[in-house]
């Protein structure tokens, strides 16, 4: 999408990211996140898995625990303390009923106004860029189908059983490294604390081999492109979509 990109709303005070793995927010949308926490909006984390078949040289047993650590070592950067593992397997997460159901519990328990999730599509970027994983594919839109769950309460019946009332007050979703951003959040003031939250993975980085990510290459270059489009010097794209 061509052109001057609008702001992304800021009125709303709670938000819930809902992503697969450690890292994921990490990868643009931690700078965003700094920005909010800093107005004093309360952000949680749930992640999906642990990230724990992310590194190939690392069993899963062992890798798993060390992710979750980093993952919340780089949420402090950013002004996050909740940060919630829901134990699905990394790499073969589904998006059926179970995933939705626990998403569904969070959201009714965190009371969320927006959601932030990152890229769901088939592909990231263009229709021809690299096939996006199932676990992000799955993750995201199973989200979107929690947030109207968590509004329901004759979906899953046993949420309420166990005290989780419902909630519809997540009516956005603003959705990160989306093939086509509709709106822009400025990160000039808390892009430094993104790339930390980023470096934070070192494990994962490491695991990348030579041809991993540099953070602060990675996410300064993608920010003052962003930033262009929105006028100042970085900035974060989001897709927001209503619920």
């Amino acid at each position: 999408m061509a052109g001057k990109l609008p702001e992304l709303p800021e009125d709303w005070s709670r938000a819930l990211a809902i992503v697969a793995h450690p890292d994921d927010l990490e990868y643009g949308a931690a700078a965003a996140i700094a920005r909010w926490t800093d107005q004093g909006k309360w952000i949680g984390y749930v992640l999906a898995s642990s990230g724990e078949a992310g590194i190939d040289g690392m069993h899963p047993d062992d890798a798993g625990p060390l992710r979750e650590s980093e993952e919340r070592a780089g949420a402090a950067h950013v002004g996050v303390t909740t940060v919630e593992f829901l134990g699905h397997r990394d790499g073969v997460i589904e998006a059926g009923l179970e995933l939705r159901r626990d998403l569904a519990r969070a959201i009714r328990r965190h009371r969320p106004d927006i959601l932030v999730l990152m890229n769901y599509a088939e592909r990231w970027g263009s229709a021809f860029g690299p096939l996006n994983m199932a676990d992000h594919r799955a993750v995201g839109i199973a989200a979107l189908d929690a947030a109207r769950d968590a509004g329901n309460r004759w979906v899953f019946p046993e949420l309420l059983a166990d005290g989780y009332e419902p909630w519809s007050g997540a009516q956005r979703a603003a959705v990160g490294a989306a093939p086509e951003g509709t709106h822009a959040v400025d990160v000039t003031d808390t892009l430094d604390r993104g790339i930390a939250s980023l470096a934070e993975h070192r494990a994962y980085l490491a695991g990348l081999g030579d041809e991993g990510t540099d953070p602060n290459a990675f996410l300064r270059g993608h920010a003052a492109a962003a930033g262009a489009r929105l006028g100042v010097t970085y900035a974060v794209e989001f897709e927001l979509i209503s619920i």
